[in-house]
């Protein structure tokens, strides 16, 4: 049976920046998303109350 102490290998530094280069979060396009969202719910609303 293998111990239970993680030690850092080789390749962990390799993954370690990959994963900080392509695993993000797509902020701009969530706020973009909220943004249209709002303006079109007030367009409707402003429009149904005409």
């Amino acid at each position: 049976m293998k111990p239970m102490v993680w030690h850092p290998e080789d390749r962990d530094s390799k993954v370690n920046s990959y994963l900080e280069e392509v695993n993000h979060a797509p902020y701009g396009a969530i706020a973009i998303l909220v943004l249209a969202s709002i303006c079109g719910l007030t367009f409707l609303f402003l429009i149904g109350s005409l």
